[in-house]
């Protein structure tokens, strides 16, 4: 992407308010829930599986893993967390609890009390736990790609700069929208550079909203950097023994790769597959490697 291109995308963050005007400019679904608007899509028949994605990127990130779920059979959900993509913005705090009870209201809209299959990326690691802990029983299995909100997790040092009281949250309104869009793609190692510009351009899109750079900072504080609280999810679904399958890649610089130790202490009955080489968003950069082992997961 030229740098001007780029450029005029930062410029444009929080510049628009959505409204029902602007969502019915863009595709997909939109549903209202007590915790907000939520946008998502729904495709296939049979068993259903809900896709939750992570910390900024909306679900534009599960494009082939989705349509993967859709050709085998499935009845496919993903959806916008509230805070971004086209979902509403919020001022509540935007915590673990917070994003599982959005996953209920709209899986109980949706689904009713049928029971489902649950995959979450990144952040949407936190968010599928916190939820297999705050609503035990609904689950049949959960796939974490390269997950967030283990303790162990070493934050680099612009995020303690953010935790400040004052100063972080001034920081992060400054420069959070910028470097969001600027590194949104940046581990995306496997795809063609007119793609990576296009899902960069749909990234900025929604960043264009008011509220997205409020609802990112409130996400890393609550989620991102409150490890301990996040850990909590992950030991409930192992004392719930709910199958699960964790996948992550050894070059991951988002979510680094040495956490997967304390994973294996914190959930030793899950199994867990090493993608050697791949970055943090190998769901959309190596989307056919990722189903080639997330179906048979869910198939066995």
């Amino acid at each position: 992407m030229e740098k001007a291109e780029l450029n005029k995308l930062i410029g444009n963050v929080e510049t628009l308010e959505l409204n029902d005007k602007e969502r019915a400019m863009n595709s997909g679904s939109f549903i209202s829930l007590p915790c907000g608007i939520t946008h998502y899509q729904m495709e296939g028949n049979g068993e259903p599986v809900i896709l939750t994605h992570g910390y900024a990127t909306p679900y534009k990130i599960y494009d082939k893993l989705f349509d993967a779920l859709v050709e085998a059979g499935y009845k496919v959900i993903r959806y916008d967390l509230i805070g971004r993509g086209l979902s509403q913005r919020t001022h509540d705090a935007c915590t673990p609890e917070f994003f599982a009870r959005q996953l209920n209201e709209l899986t109980k809209k949706l689904l009713g009390d049928e029971k489902f299959y649950l995959i979450g990326t990144s952040m949407g690691g936190t968010v599928t736990t916190a939820f297999c802990r705050f609503y035990p029983g609904k689950v049949k299995k959960l796939v974490l790609l390269a997950p967030a909100g283990m303790d162990s997790f070493k934050p680099p040092f612009y995020m303690k700069l953010c935790e400040i009281p004052g100063f972080g949250k001034a920081l992060f309104k400054t420069i959070g929208g910028k470097t969001l869009i600027k590194n949104c793609a940046g581990e995306m190692t496997h795809t063609e550079q007119s793609e990576v510009d296009d899902f960069t351009r749909y990234f900025a899109m929604c960043a264009e909203y008011k509220g997205f750079v409020g609802s990112t900072f409130s996400s890393l504080i609550n989620c991102i950097l409150n490890t301990k609280e996040a850990t909590e999810g992950y030991k409930s679904v192992n004392e719930q023994k709910i199958p699960m399958l964790v996948v992550w890649g050894t070059a991951d610089r988002t979510m680094p790769y040495y956490q997967i130790d304390r994973m294996k202490e914190v959930c030793p009955n899950a199994e867990y597959v090493t993608f050697e080489g791949s970055g943090h968003v190998f769901v959309y950069d190596e989307g056919k490697r990722t189903a080639d082992v997330v179906l048979p997961f869910l198939k066995k």
